[in-house]
């Protein structure tokens, strides 16, 4: 009798399994409709504007107009989508499957006013503000790294001041740009003030590069960043980082921003500020996957600029990169499925 108990629970399970990865959103496979055609969102998902249900959502912020040298980016989000086209939902070496237990679709573009900076900031944290109502992560494509700025503004409302895990080639803490005090290099200076990031959790990768001072990096250091410069992980695995960065982040909720420009030129040269000596791509993915675990609260990939990738492998690095961070997201469907 116990047996029997014990194999009709077991189907149950099964079956509430299956009719729960039924519910959820999968991207349109090659076999059914030719990878060179079909929708235009990330990895060919659905696109919706109904919030509800939904665990994950892929948006663009489609802007150039905070950039200090070559534009383009507001190109980002059309690219990145196009470059995703390749993507298949079972990640071969973490066995990460998560389209299986989270409800992912593209809800499209935020329309930023491409002649008002300040504007556009106001529109992009109004949009989040909409968007964090429902129990959702948000990982958007960009558009140049001012966009991070109002995202923060809004997760803060409604987490508090969050753990900030900063990939990028600059730190972008500039005090202002040609007397602005909002641009693609003033980000986390202007984080750091309005005490939207906890600036003992937050971890900066990858920067390097000319400056403007011996300093130029340690004012991040005096605020209490961990600052982690490119020289310093040469010809190295970045999981043992990662896995440091875990340890210290594993109580707090974290956003996770990726400047492609913290890649090596070789390895990403459609980006407005390249600076060599940076990431290589497996380095990029041994960081991503070895943070797995944390409460991931908001990501977002920036810098692609199209009209100087002309091979695409940029935009398709930064589509891969956002996929691995999707794999590491908390498994919001399993808890849901585990709670039924």
């Amino acid at each position: 009798m116990l047996i029997v108990i014990t194999h009709t629970r077991k189907i149950l399970e099964i079956c509430k399994t299956m009719k729960n990865h039924q519910l959820k959103n999968q991207p349109l496979g090659g076999n059914v409709h030719p990878r060179f055609s079909g929708p235009g969102t990330f990895m060919r998902l659905p696109s919706t504007d109904v919030l509800k249900g939904l665990d994950v959502a892929f948006l663009g912020i489609p802007m150039d107009i905070g950039t200090s040298w070559r534009s383009g980016t507001r190109f980002g989000p059309k690219q990145i989508r196009a470059e995703s086209n390749m993507l298949r939902p079972y990640n071969m070496w973490t066995k990460a499957a998560p389209f299986d237990y989270l409800n992912c679709a593209d809800i499209g573009d935020i329309a930023i006013n491409t002649f008002d900076l300040k504007d556009s900031v106001v529109r992009i944290a109004s949009f989040y503000e909409d968007l964090l109502k429902y129990p959702l992560v948000p990982m958007a494509m960009g558009g140049d790294h001012t966009l991070t700025l109002p995202i923060l503004r809004s997760i803060k409302r409604k987490y508090g001041p969050v753990a900030l895990i900063h990939v990028d080639a600059h730190a972008d803490i500039n005090d202002e740009m040609f007397g602005e005090k909002i641009a693609h290099g003033t980000p986390f200076r202007r984080a750091y003030e309005e005490g939207l990031i906890d600036p003992n959790l937050v971890y900066q990768i990858g920067v390097r590069g000319t400056g403007y001072s011996a300093r130029d990096f340690d004012e991040a250091r005096d605020w209490g960043f961990n600052v982690i410069q490119a020289e310093e992980i040469w010809h190295k695995s970045l999981s043992p980082l990662g896995e440091r960065i875990k340890n210290d982040l594993k109580q707090s909720p974290v956003y996770i921003s990726f400047d492609i420009d913290s890649l090596d030129p070789a390895y990403a040269p459609g980006t407005g500020t390249p600076e060599i000596g940076g990431l290589t791509t497996p380095q990029a993915i041994e960081l991503i996957r070895s943070l797995s675990g944390l409460n991931i609260v908001g990501c977002d990939l920036v810098e692609v600029s199209p009209p100087y990738d002309p091979s695409g492998n940029t935009a398709l690095t930064a589509a891969n990169i956002l996929y691995e961070m999707l794999c590491i997201l908390p498994n919001v469907g399993s808890k849901q499925l585990n709670t039924q």
